[in-house]
């Protein structure tokens, strides 16, 4: 008999249904609760199933397997959602973790946090301000100057090039054929 079976005879408490610990119950956020509202379906349309999983329902991608571990051109990381611009390369550094992991925000305000108790331990989660979706958690052994560790899944960000990034995003139809060609020249 199952530890699990002894508890409930002793208790004749209800059986428990068990649930992952990536994703706690009433986890989802409401469409209401940030700036950028985008349906389901249209990013199950648009997004990866790992990108899926690990924004919208809280995943971790695997240690070392992300797209943006050892990841090392100059640019902007942003969310794979909603695009806001989130971390700049400059800040990334090679932590030893696993995943990508950056010492600062571009901006403060990019980054939402909220207390993550999830899987029996306290974490501080790290969720797009624009969109909510999630991208990993926050430490605090991170090198100078800020002592922060932005820990965070490579399939929660998308990657702009310096070149692409300083421009904007109108000027990629029109304008693209002079950047390509340094972006070539540069490789």
């Amino acid at each position: 008999m199952s530890g699990f079976n002894l508890l409930h005879l002793i208790t004749k408490s209800q059986p428990v249904a068990l649930r992952s610990c990536s994703l706690p119950t009433g986890a989802r956020r409401s469409k209401k609760t940030w700036p950028v509202s985008i349906s389901q379906e249209e990013m199950r349309k648009r997004l990866t199933p790992m990108q899926y999983h690990v924004t919208q329902e809280r995943g971790t991608e695997s240690a070392f397997t992300g797209e943006f571990t050892h990841h090392k051109d100059e640019g902007t990381y942003t969310c794979v959602v909603c695009a806001a611009p989130l971390f700049s390369s400059d800040a990334k550094f090679d932590s030893g973790s696993g995943w990508p992991s950056f010492f600062d925000l571009m901006k403060e305000q990019s980054i939402a946090l909220s207390d993550d108790f999830s899987c029996g331990i306290h974490r501080v989660e790290t969720t797009c301000s624009q969109c909510g979706a999630h991208l990993g958690h926050l430490f605090d052994d991170g090198p100078r100057p800020t002592g922060k560790r932005y820990c965070i899944n490579s399939a929660s960000l998308a990657f702009q090039p310096k070149d692409v990034a300083s421009s904007s995003s109108t000027a990629e139809g029109g304008a693209a054929s002079g950047s390509a060609s340094n972006e070539k020249t540069e490789l």
